[in-house]
């Protein structure tokens, strides 16, 4: 029969598909093209071009987002789409859903990458987008959702193959993710301040940050191993006894260990060794998985020297097993001591987002492409050249990354025989990178070089082929009886779901419950005081800028952090934090004890030319700051949507906050005139300064090391 006379329902909807690996492969060498360009930049500080629209802090977060969500997530929709009606026997729930879902995220990603150029941003990695897109996302995602269930509801079959196990986990798990992490007040269409502050907000954030790269950059990659490994190797999985103690125990141990991400910081100590331990336990599941995948291809080791698919599915679990060893032994404080706030932080994502995450993708787009255009491969050369250009890239820029972070702690901790600080000038630690940052370009480079044979080996492969959709198979005897408790509940959907979402939000529950009743450690109302109007507009200005991509606001709870900048932080000074900014990565120094530290005038240079103040520095100039009016139509609205967050600002400051903001301002517009230069009151640069010399000041400026006035930005 040909598949022109075949009932609807008998033909498999392989344009959703198609659809996404477009999309997956297209954003993603725009990404790519984007993470060049902040690698340069990083090399060479011209790169930023003076623009505020493509400054590193503004194009980071869009190079991160466009590999999460664009690469990553149109990758996981292609891979899901294609083996859910296989699995499932039957068509998509849904063609009208399906198109919605394509185009709604495709959408999304566009209205992403605008408004984060355009500094509309949450300030919260891998979560910046502002409320309009995040509630667009929630609408897209149950959509999706709905088609799937709708999909798995109606199938053909009673058994759920492990992969759906992995795709549901995942589905409900980031809609959760999603919800609680965006919650917050809206002060504009562009504008929102999040329900929790400081220490309760960084716990929530990398609780979503950590299981974002959990659930959505590991578990439906798994998924997708699951079904194209066996697929393509055509024998099945090794064990599936494995594969179900791979799943309950990675979705159940995965959510707890958020809080790695916040060692020696101002978060709870029962909270981070609760992160610790259960990152260490993480390592049994990951590398059961890993096991499994490779033990599937036991049998094919002989054509791997021929197949490109095979090679890119031996490069994703090698990485897998990486990443998934590195990262829980980076959790280890001893071992986070040196590592965190570095460029090691920098390799370990990557080994698992382009060594994991892209070489699931590829191996997957070369399988499936020459199954969507009922051809051959165009060229399997090319698609091997692909394999060892991308390899050597990111074994350079893994390796250069490695090394820069590990010289980066080192130098950091380096102390004299006196027990000063050895490199107590911040720069002399950047500089000595740049020729490591160099490396990092051209494997980085090379990894995009080999996106680029992809897509034209697809596009290629599409030209000489056309598009086919699979036809439904056969189902065969599909009322096998359950052996087993665990064989009963992959009948019903429902229970199996259920009982993921069990899994995965005790651990949630478990640490915010005490994390969020617990008391900060001093009485915030007699020694915190919330930000003025211009202060407040100076952090967002600077949470615009993107500035917490280079700059923590942490100093951590160990000596020689504290040589370097002051009194560790405490849990007290971020109570009026709406987001918080902890940041998690030091181009630059710590921010959080600046204030005081430099005069009003030292700012103003530093943001017009940071090499005026700071010879070798590598940040970008900010003469749009100096150009700029401040746009202060909003300011009433967000004082008042923080003191319904329990901000307590009077109500007198609310109705009127141009006279403290007029007055404050003026007081530095006076003392930058003293010192000879002459700016307008309304100026945003005014307000950067305001902000940043707010900084740390709750805690006595006597207290800080004389050492620490020596250290340079």
């Amino acid at each position: 029969m040909s598949q022109t006379t075949l009932n609807h329902e008998q033909i498999y909807d392989d344009r959703a598909a198609r659809l996404f690996l477009w999309a997956t492969l297209i954003w993603g060498i725009i990404g790519m093209t984007v993470g060049a360009l902040a690698a340069l930049q990083l090399a060479f500080w011209p790169a930023n071009g003076g623009i505020s629209y493509i400054t590193f802090g503004r194009i980071r977060p869009i190079h991160t987002d466009a590999m999460i969500f664009a690469f990553a997530g149109n990758s996981i929709f292609a891979g899901m789409y294609y083996s859910l009606q296989r699995l499932c026997k039957r068509r998509l729930f849904s063609d009208m859903l399906t198109s919605i879902h394509f185009w709604g995220w495709q959408a999304i990603i566009l209205a992403t990458a605008v408004t984060l150029a355009l500094g509309i941003t949450q300030g919260k990695e891998y979560a910046e987008m502002e409320w309009p897109i995040d509630l667009a996302i929630a609408v897209v995602w149950v959509i999706m959702a709905v088609n799937v269930f709708g999909t798995i509801a109606l199938r053909k079959v009673e058994h759920l193959y492990v992969a759906i196990w992995f795709y549901l986990a995942s589905i409900i798990t980031i809609a959760m993710l999603h919800i609680v992490n965006n919650l917050a007040i809206p002060v504009g269409m562009f504008k929102s301040y999040s329900l929790f502050a400081g220490v309760q907000d960084a716990l929530v954030q990398w609780w979503y940050g950590h299981n974002a790269v959990g659930f959505l950059l590991t578990t439906p990659f798994l998924g997708i191993m699951y079904y194209f490994i066996p697929k393509a190797v055509d024998r099945p999985v090794y064990s599936y006894r494995l594969s179900i103690l791979h799943f309950w125990a990675l979705i159940f141990v995965y959510i707890w260990a958020g809080p790695h991400h916040l060692l020696y910081t101002s978060l709870p100590e029962w909270a981070q060794s609760v992160g610790m331990v259960f990152s260490l336990v993480l390592i049994a599941p990951s590398w059961g998985g890993m096991i499994n995948g490779l033990l599937t291809m036991r049998s094919s080791w002989d054509k791997i020297r021929e197949e490109p698919v095979l090679k890119f599915y031996v490069m994703a679990l090698t990485f897998y097993g990486m990443a998934t060893l590195e990262g829980p032994l980076l959790s280890i404080k001893s071992l986070n001591l040196l590592s965190h706030y570095t460029d090691w932080t920098i390799a370990h994502v990557h080994g698992g987002a382009l060594g994991w995450v892209g070489g699931m993708v590829f191996g997957m787009v070369y399988w499936l492409a020459p199954k969507l255009w009922g051809t051959e491969l165009y060229s399997k050369k090319l698609a091997n050249t692909h394999f060892w250009v991308a390899t050597i890239g990111l074994l350079l820029y893994v390796t250069s990354m490695w090394t820069a972070g590990i010289t980066q702690g080192l130098m950091w901790m380096s102390t004299t025989e006196e027990g000063l600080l050895k490199y107590p000038n911040f720069l002399e630690t950047v500089l000595a990178l740049i020729p490591l940052y160099w490396i990092r370009l051209i494997g980085g480079s090379m990894y995009l070089a080999g996106a680029v044979l992809c897509l034209y080996n697809v596009f290629k492969t599409a030209q000489q082929g056309q598009a086919v959709d699979g036809k439904v198979e056969d189902t065969g005897d599909r009322h096998v009886k359950p052996r087993t408790l665990h064989e009963r509940l992959e009948g019903k959907a429902f229970h199996l779901t259920a009982a993921a979402f069990i899994a995965v939000i005790i651990g949630g529950v478990v640490e915010f419950i005490p994390a969020f009743m617990m008391e900060t450690k001093a009485p915030v109302s007699t020694v915190v005081t919330p930000y003025t109007p211009l202060e407040l507009h100076g952090r967002d200005i600077y949470i615009r800028e993107g500035c917490y991509n280079c700059h923590s606001q942490m100093v951590r709870t160990f000596q020689k952090e504290e040589l370097r900048y002051g009194p560790h932080s405490e849990d007290y000074e971020f109570v009026y934090d709406h987001n918080f900014q902890w940041g998690s990565k030091r181009t630059g120094p710590d921010l959080h004890r600046v204030g005081g530290k430099y005069p009003d005038l030292w700012h103003y240079r530093h943001m017009l030319d940071p090499r005026s103040t700071s010879p070798g520095s590598i940040m970008p100039a900010y003469p749009w700051l100096i150009e700029d009016d401040a746009d202060l139509e909003l300011l009433s609205v967000k004082l008042d949507a923080l003191r319904k967050l329990g901000v307590p600002y009077e109500k007198a400051v609310i109705a009127n906050p141009m006279s403290s903001y007029e007055a404050q301002a003026k007081e530095i517009v006076d003392r930058l005139a003293a010192d000879g230069v002459t700016v307008d009151e309304r100026k945003e640069i005014v307000a950067m300064i305001a902000y940043l010399q707010k900084l740390g000041t709750e805690r006595g400026k006597d207290e800080r090391p004389d050492q620490n006035n020596t250290a340079e930005r």
